[in-house]
Protein backbone atom coordinates (compact mmCIF):
# COMPACT_ATOMS: atom_id res chain seq x y z
CA UNK A 1 0.00 0.00 0.00
CA UNK A 2 1.23 3.39 -1.08
CA UNK A 3 1.47 6.03 1.88
CA UNK A 4 -0.27 8.79 -0.02
CA UNK A 5 -3.70 5.84 0.51
CA UNK A 6 -3.40 6.14 4.63
CA UNK A 7 -6.19 8.05 6.08
CA UNK A 8 -3.71 9.61 8.33
CA UNK A 9 -1.28 11.57 5.61
CA UNK A 10 -4.85 12.05 3.39
CA UNK A 11 -8.36 13.21 4.76
CA UNK A 12 -6.92 12.89 8.33
CA UNK A 13 -4.09 14.44 7.59
CA UNK A 14 -5.43 17.44 9.13
CA UNK A 15 -5.26 15.96 13.01
CA UNK A 16 -2.13 16.33 12.87
CA UNK A 17 -2.43 20.28 13.65
CA UNK A 18 -5.21 19.24 16.27
CA UNK A 19 -2.99 17.06 18.39
CA UNK A 20 0.29 18.31 18.64
CA UNK A 21 2.08 21.12 17.27
CA UNK A 22 5.25 22.58 15.93
CA UNK A 23 6.67 23.46 19.68
CA UNK A 24 5.65 19.94 20.64
CA UNK A 25 8.55 19.11 18.19
CA UNK A 26 11.07 21.45 18.86
CA UNK A 27 13.38 20.03 21.45
CA UNK A 28 14.02 17.10 20.20
CA UNK A 29 14.46 19.10 16.46
CA UNK A 30 17.22 21.10 18.46
CA UNK A 31 18.99 18.00 19.30
CA UNK A 32 18.76 16.68 16.02
CA UNK A 33 20.27 20.02 14.62
CA UNK A 34 23.21 19.75 17.55
CA UNK A 35 24.05 15.85 16.14
CA UNK A 36 24.23 17.10 12.32
CA UNK A 37 26.63 19.94 13.43
CA UNK A 38 28.69 18.23 15.50
CA UNK A 39 29.06 15.62 13.27
CA UNK A 40 29.85 17.14 9.94
CA UNK A 41 33.06 18.19 8.55
CA UNK A 42 31.69 21.14 6.60
CA UNK A 43 29.75 24.12 7.16
CA UNK A 44 26.31 23.17 7.16
CA UNK A 45 23.56 25.26 5.44
CA UNK A 46 21.17 23.73 3.75
CA UNK A 47 19.28 20.77 4.63
CA UNK A 48 17.33 18.09 2.71
CA UNK A 49 14.55 16.66 4.43
CA UNK A 50 13.23 13.23 3.43
CA UNK A 51 9.60 12.63 5.28
CA UNK A 52 9.13 15.64 6.05
CA UNK A 53 5.02 15.11 7.06
CA UNK A 54 3.02 18.04 8.33
CA UNK A 55 6.77 20.33 8.75
CA UNK A 56 6.24 20.11 11.94
CA UNK A 57 10.73 19.51 12.77
CA UNK A 58 10.75 22.09 9.58
CA UNK A 59 9.79 24.84 11.79
CA UNK A 60 12.67 24.54 13.75
CA UNK A 61 15.56 23.27 11.26
CA UNK A 62 14.66 26.51 9.15
CA UNK A 63 15.68 28.42 12.21
CA UNK A 64 19.22 26.38 11.23
CA UNK A 65 19.50 25.62 7.57
CA UNK A 66 17.94 26.36 4.48
CA UNK A 67 15.32 23.76 4.06
CA UNK A 68 14.37 21.65 1.13
CA UNK A 69 11.43 19.05 2.36
CA UNK A 70 10.46 15.92 0.57
CA UNK A 71 7.04 13.63 1.43
CA UNK A 72 4.66 11.33 -1.23
CA UNK A 73 1.61 12.83 0.68
CA UNK A 74 0.46 16.36 -0.80
CA UNK A 75 -1.81 16.04 1.90
CA UNK A 76 0.79 16.73 4.76
CA UNK A 77 2.67 19.23 1.91
CA UNK A 78 -0.29 21.27 1.88
CA UNK A 79 0.44 21.74 6.01
CA UNK A 80 3.51 21.78 5.90
CA UNK A 81 3.82 24.44 3.16
CA UNK A 82 1.09 27.19 5.28
CA UNK A 83 3.00 26.31 8.30
CA UNK A 84 6.52 27.10 6.56
CA UNK A 85 6.02 29.24 3.50
CA UNK A 86 9.65 30.15 3.60
CA UNK A 87 10.37 26.33 3.10
CA UNK A 88 10.78 24.56 -0.39
CA UNK A 89 8.44 21.92 -0.63
CA UNK A 90 8.29 18.66 -3.08
CA UNK A 91 6.03 15.57 -3.63
CA UNK A 92 8.11 12.95 -4.00
CA UNK A 93 9.27 9.02 -2.76
CA UNK A 94 12.19 8.82 -1.10
CA UNK A 95 13.21 5.62 -2.90
CA UNK A 96 13.66 7.44 -6.32
CA UNK A 97 13.89 11.04 -5.74
CA UNK A 98 16.43 12.78 -8.05
CA UNK A 99 16.49 16.47 -7.42
CA UNK A 100 20.06 16.80 -9.57
CA UNK A 101 21.50 18.60 -6.46
CA UNK A 102 23.51 17.84 -3.03
CA UNK A 103 23.30 19.45 0.09
CA UNK A 104 25.44 19.42 3.72
CA UNK A 105 23.23 17.38 5.48
CA UNK A 106 20.14 14.97 4.24
CA UNK A 107 17.94 14.43 7.50
CA UNK A 108 15.38 11.20 8.03
CA UNK A 109 14.17 11.81 11.39
CA UNK A 110 10.50 10.01 10.97
CA UNK A 111 9.68 8.31 8.35
CA UNK A 112 11.76 5.40 7.42
CA UNK A 113 10.24 3.01 9.22
CA UNK A 114 7.52 3.27 5.61
CA UNK A 115 10.42 1.11 4.12
CA UNK A 116 9.24 -2.35 4.70
CA UNK A 117 11.54 -4.39 2.48
CA UNK A 118 15.46 -4.34 2.52
CA UNK A 119 15.34 -3.28 -1.06
CA UNK A 120 12.91 -0.63 -0.25
CA UNK A 121 15.46 0.60 2.60
CA UNK A 122 18.35 0.23 0.82
CA UNK A 123 16.53 2.49 -2.40
CA UNK A 124 15.90 5.03 0.51
CA UNK A 125 19.57 5.45 1.58
CA UNK A 126 21.16 5.37 -1.84
CA UNK A 127 18.99 8.32 -2.37
CA UNK A 128 20.06 10.13 0.71
CA UNK A 129 23.81 9.29 0.08
CA UNK A 130 23.28 10.66 -3.40
CA UNK A 131 22.06 14.01 -2.15
CA UNK A 132 24.35 14.86 0.70
CA UNK A 133 27.44 16.45 -0.10
CA UNK A 134 30.61 15.01 1.11
CA UNK A 135 32.02 15.71 4.51
CA UNK A 136 28.34 16.44 5.43
CA UNK A 137 25.94 14.19 7.64
CA UNK A 138 23.09 11.82 7.33
CA UNK A 139 20.90 11.61 10.02
CA UNK A 140 18.62 8.53 10.27
CA UNK A 141 16.31 8.13 13.53
CA UNK A 142 14.47 4.63 13.10
CA UNK A 143 12.93 1.59 15.32
CA UNK A 144 15.61 -1.41 14.93
CA UNK A 145 14.33 -4.68 15.39
CA UNK A 146 15.51 -5.74 18.37
CA UNK A 147 14.68 -3.17 20.26
CA UNK A 148 10.92 -3.12 19.18
CA UNK A 149 8.39 -3.16 22.42
CA UNK A 150 4.96 -4.01 21.64
CA UNK A 151 3.13 -0.25 22.90
CA UNK A 152 -0.10 1.46 23.28
CA UNK A 153 -0.11 5.66 22.52
CA UNK A 154 -2.82 8.28 22.75
CA UNK A 155 -2.53 11.40 21.33
CA UNK A 156 -5.32 14.30 21.83
CA UNK A 157 -6.01 18.04 21.44
CA UNK A 158 -9.05 20.09 21.32
CA UNK A 159 -10.32 23.33 18.91
CA UNK A 160 -13.11 25.14 19.90
CA UNK A 161 -15.97 22.41 20.03
CA UNK A 162 -13.72 19.74 18.03
CA UNK A 163 -12.08 17.17 19.94
CA UNK A 164 -9.55 14.79 18.42
CA UNK A 165 -8.39 11.69 20.48
CA UNK A 166 -6.08 9.14 18.54
CA UNK A 167 -5.47 5.50 20.17
CA UNK A 168 -2.57 3.58 18.82
CA UNK A 169 -1.51 0.24 18.97
CA UNK A 170 2.06 -1.52 17.51
CA UNK A 171 2.04 -5.24 17.09
CA UNK A 172 5.16 -7.22 15.36
CA UNK A 173 3.49 -9.01 12.53
CA UNK A 174 2.44 -12.72 13.30
CA UNK A 175 3.38 -13.87 9.45
CA UNK A 176 6.22 -11.64 9.01
CA UNK A 177 8.84 -10.76 11.84
CA UNK A 178 10.60 -7.97 9.69
CA UNK A 179 7.12 -5.89 9.92
CA UNK A 180 5.11 -4.41 12.84
CA UNK A 181 1.66 -3.21 12.55
CA UNK A 182 0.53 -0.28 13.73
CA UNK A 183 -3.15 0.57 13.93
CA UNK A 184 -4.68 3.98 14.55
CA UNK A 185 -8.29 4.52 16.28
CA UNK A 186 -9.43 7.75 15.58
CA UNK A 187 -12.30 8.81 17.66
CA UNK A 188 -13.39 12.94 16.33
CA UNK A 189 -15.96 14.84 17.99
CA UNK A 190 -17.70 17.63 16.53
CA UNK A 191 -20.08 18.72 19.75
CA UNK A 192 -23.20 15.85 19.91
CA UNK A 193 -21.33 14.12 16.83
CA UNK A 194 -18.93 10.96 17.15
CA UNK A 195 -17.22 9.47 14.26
CA UNK A 196 -14.87 6.42 14.58
CA UNK A 197 -12.12 5.84 12.22
CA UNK A 198 -9.26 3.04 11.97
CA UNK A 199 -6.09 3.11 10.20
CA UNK A 200 -3.51 0.29 9.61
CA UNK A 201 0.02 0.89 8.73
CA UNK A 202 2.55 -1.61 7.89
CA UNK A 203 6.19 -0.29 8.70
CA UNK A 204 9.42 -2.54 8.35
CA UNK A 205 11.33 -3.37 11.57
CA UNK A 206 14.99 -4.50 10.56
CA UNK A 207 17.74 -5.58 12.95
CA UNK A 208 21.37 -3.74 13.42
CA UNK A 209 22.91 -5.74 11.21
CA UNK A 210 21.07 -4.77 8.11
CA UNK A 211 21.44 -1.43 9.22
CA UNK A 212 24.80 -1.77 9.47
CA UNK A 213 25.60 -3.65 6.18
CA UNK A 214 23.76 -1.01 4.61
CA UNK A 215 25.41 2.39 5.46
CA UNK A 216 28.86 0.72 5.55
CA UNK A 217 28.47 -0.69 1.72
CA UNK A 218 27.96 3.00 0.91
CA UNK A 219 31.48 3.83 2.68
CA UNK A 220 29.45 6.37 5.27
CA UNK A 221 31.24 6.59 8.94
CA UNK A 222 29.15 5.37 11.32
CA UNK A 223 28.05 6.60 14.79
CA UNK A 224 25.00 5.93 16.69
CA UNK A 225 22.67 7.53 19.40
CA UNK A 226 20.09 5.96 21.64
CA UNK A 227 16.88 8.55 22.13
CA UNK A 228 14.80 6.64 24.78
CA UNK A 229 12.13 9.13 25.91
CA UNK A 230 11.06 11.14 22.55
CA UNK A 231 7.22 9.01 23.00
CA UNK A 232 7.02 9.07 26.85
CA UNK A 233 4.33 11.09 27.09
CA UNK A 234 2.10 9.48 24.61
CA UNK A 235 2.53 5.83 26.38
CA UNK A 236 0.00 3.88 27.56
CA UNK A 237 0.61 1.55 30.76
CA UNK A 238 4.12 2.12 30.68
CA UNK A 239 6.40 0.38 28.05
CA UNK A 240 9.04 1.74 26.16
CA UNK A 241 9.95 3.18 22.40
CA UNK A 242 13.56 3.18 22.26
CA UNK A 243 14.87 4.69 19.04
CA UNK A 244 18.00 4.90 17.26
CA UNK A 245 19.84 7.70 15.24
CA UNK A 246 22.50 6.92 12.86
CA UNK A 247 24.54 9.53 12.13
CA UNK A 248 26.67 8.99 8.69
CA UNK A 249 28.78 10.99 7.57
CA UNK A 250 29.87 10.52 3.69
CA UNK A 251 33.86 11.12 3.27
CA UNK A 252 35.56 13.73 2.17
Amino acid sequence: MERSQWLAYGELAWTDTVVSSPEDAREETEYFCELIRSNSRVEVKTLLHLGCGAGFNDFTFKREFVVTGVDVSEGMLEIARKLNPEVRYIQGDMRNLSLNETFDAVAIPDSIGYMTTEEDLQRAISTANRHLRPGGVLLIVALVGEEFMENNFAYAGSEGDLQVTIFEKNQRSWSDPAIYEAVLVYLIRRKDELEVICDLHRQGLFPSTVWLSLLEDLGLELRQKWMEDSYDDFLIGGGRYRLRAFLCRKPL
